[in-house]
Formats: structure tokens, sequence, C-alpha cells
């Protein structure tokens, strides 16, 4: 076994116990961390096969982003592990049958939908090497050659998500105390402090069925 093969397991064994210990963890906090272990992990593996492309945007686009946003709402939420809990069992029996047909699916794929009966042909490109291929140069020049209205859309489907989520985020509601950054600067003393001038002494109320005159104040 050469060493190629062995980082390969290795990665793979760590993997493999990273995702087992996303979905036993009892606290979130823990599941989100192994869940960043295993896409590091999987992200070698792809650097194995030679996809480095893929390999940095799992671990720029998932553990810089999606990662980092999903243990920041883990750890403001207050969640209730007990709650979570419940029915998992009567919920289990579905969960299994789901879970084997899925590993049974990638079985077959990985079985017989990589078989590749010859090399691939390398392509010169300015500038490179005829005997070398770059995937990410390749990727980049068949996204914005063949693929280019396709990834134009994307980019456009994108804007409109961004613009909505920045829409929803600004719009005014009534229930919200929220004050302007321009308003706070403006405000003076006086709109802060009220003065208000009361009596030094005041009469005692009579109680009840008490006919006695009280006490006028001076």
């Amino acid at each position: 076994m050469d060493l190629k093969a062995g980082l390969f397991y290795a990665f793979s064994a760590i993997l493999l116990f990273a995702a087992f210990r996303v979905v036993t963890a009892r606290n979130p906090v823990h599941a989100a961390l192994y869940l960043v272990l295993s896409f590091f992990q999987a992200a070698m593996i792809w650097m194995l096969l030679k996809a480095e492309f893929l390999a940095i945007a799992l671990v720029l686009v998932y553990v810089g982003a999606v990662m980092v946003l999903f243990l920041f709402v883990v750890m403001m939420l207050d969640i209730n592990i007990d709650s979570m809990r419940q029915g998992f069992w009567r919920h289990f029996p579905l969960a299994g049958a789901v879970g084997t047909l899925i590993a049974l699916e990638m079985a077959a794929v990985l079985m017989g939908g990589f078989r590749i009966s010859e090399e691939p042909k390398a392509v010169a490109v300015a500038g490179q090497a005829a005997g070398q291929v770059s995937n990410t140069r390749d990727l980049g020049i068949l996204l914005y050659s063949e693929y280019v209205f396709p990834v134009q859309i994307a980019a456009v489907i994108l804007l409109v998500a961004i613009i909505a989520a920045i829409a929803l985020t600004l719009r005014e509601r009534k229930d919200s105390k929220h004050i302007g950054a321009t308003e706070q600067i403006r405000v003076k003393a006086g709109d802060r402090l009220r003065l208000v001038k009361l009596d030094a002494t005041r009469p005692t109320p009579p109680l009840a069925g008490d006919s006695a005159p009280t006490e006028k104040k001076p």
C-alpha cells in the first residue's frame, strides 16, 4: 500500500468517525464542531483525487461561512435537548429505512458508476504544457464559455436572494424598539433628563371612617 492509499484510508476513517459523532453527540455545539472536522476530511480526500477546486470551495464556503453561522445560532439559542429527543425511537424505523436505501444507492454508484476505461486526454492551453492538466483552470474555462448563461442566471438568483434578505432585515416593524444612529447623535442632554418639581411635604390622606381634620400643607 502506497502513501496515497494510506492517506485515503486515514482520512476516510476520521470522516466516518466525525460523521457518526455528528448524529450521536449530545451537545449541539460538539455536533457542529464534529461536522467541521468531517468537512475538512472530505476536503482532504478531494485533494487526493486532484479536485483542488472542490476542496478549497468546501473549506471556504462551508467551514468558513456556513458552519460559523451554525455555531453562532446554536450558541445563541436556548435549545432544550430533552424535548428534541422525544419521539426518537418512534421515528427510528423510518429513518433507518431511508438511511439504508441511501447507503445501497451510494454503494451501487460506487461499485459500477466510476469505471474509467481510458485516461483523460490532456488539453493544451495557452501558457500551459500539453501534458499538465489543471482542474481549476479547465473548470473556469467551461464555466465562462459553454456554461456562461447558467452561471449568469445563478448569479442573478443569488443577487435577488441577497437583496430580499437585506430588505426583510431593514423593514420597519411596529414592535421593534430600534433607534436610528442619526437620532442618537443629535440628541441633547435636555431630551434625556427632565426635572420635575415636587412639593416638599404632602398631607396625609385620611383613614376610612376617620373624621379628624388632616394637617394642612404649610
